[in-house]
């Protein structure tokens, strides 16, 4: 069995590639992917070879963990059926590649428990479940308040918004890209140069920036947070003194996990969570080179969606 699959061979180095895939035990599901995001965060850091070294890290590798597709073959004990659309987040089932993180590929092996069934009328939309999962992470609505100020109005800096006026905050965003203020849906968006309050009690960053601690500290309450829900690929550090006197906390929001996609499930199929005005750019997977650049460097894309049915 073999899929036509995005490879990153080396940093900087993109193909799109045959490889034979694993065989299929009697848990797994083999999925015909539909539709398959791009990340900007950690797929632009390996594209790059900036990615700090973790865990099956690696070229050549495929990479993705955000795909749609429609399962055509289920193990009898995968707990799946032939012909439901689920959300895959990832695989690791080539012969010459390493799966890091796998999704980016016309057709996927994966366990059945790992797939998630969707609702066919998300369509496309649902491949931003493994971003709307990853905020809820980060907002941990069921654990705390949700955060006053995000830093960052790309995808997941939205959909962290738009989770915490779903549990009836009203954040603040922080966005110094003029063209990205816009699509703000309960809360409002402005030039960090513009406000001045600095009292903030939770602050939640996904820029990335690995040089804002000391600002985000500076605004600040007394014993106020600041959670770091980006991904930082150089060393972070702040001036102790102006963190002692506020008593500040700093929190790292990891990967998320099972319950919270269960939980922007249920927020999606009850009206809570909209996916709607995400997704701005579509492409075939043969003009992979242009969709990642795209994706990588043109900052009207919020998110790049390969169509894999363009492959068939």
């Amino acid at each position: 069995m073999n899929a036509n699959a995005i490879v990153l061979q080396e940093p900087h180095k993109l193909a799109l590639c045959e490889l034979r895939l694993n065989e299929p035990t009697a848990e797994d599901v083999v999925v015909d992917i539909e539709w398959s995001g791009i990340s900007t965060g950690t797929e632009k850091l390996l594209w790059s070879g900036r990615m700090p070294t973790f865990p099956g890290m690696g070229y050549p590798l495929v990479p993705g963990y955000e795909s749609i597709g429609r399962i055509v073959e289920a193990g009898p004990s995968s707990g799946r059926k032939t012909g439901q659309r689920v959300f895959v987040p990832g695989a690791n089932c080539y012969q010459g590649a390493r799966g890091l993180f796998g999704g980016a590929s016309s057709r996927v092996i994966v366990a059945g428990r790992k797939s998630v069934p969707v609702a066919e009328s998300l369509g496309e939309r649902a491949i931003l479940l493994a971003l709307a999962a990853t905020a809820h992470h980060a907002v941990s609505p069921d654990k705390r308040e949700t955060p006053e100020l995000i830093v960052g109005h790309g995808v997941l800096g939205r959909l962290i918004a738009r989770i915490a006026v779903a549990c009836g905050g009203k954040p603040t965003v922080w966005e110094t890209n003029g063209q990205r203020r816009s699509g703000t849906e309960g809360y409002v968006a402005i030039d960090p140069e513009e406000d001045t309050r600095r009292d903030y009690r939770r602050v939640c960053d996904v820029s990335g920036d690995p040089d804002i601690l000391d600002r985000l500290i500076a605004r600040l309450a007394r014993g106020g947070e600041i959670n770091l829900a980006g991904f930082y690929d150089q060393r972070l550090s702040f001036a102790f003194p102006a963190a002692f006197m506020r008593e500040a906390q700093v929190r790292v929001s990891a990967e998320w996990s099972q319950d919270d996609l269960a939980a922007v499930c249920v927020m999606v199929d009850g009206g809570r969570l909209s996916l709607d005005g995400l997704i701005t750019h579509t492409s075939a997977p043969s003009h992979f080179a242009e969709a990642y650049s795209t994706a990588f460097t043109d900052p009207n894309c919020l998110k790049m969606v390969l169509d894999w049915r363009q492959a068939a």
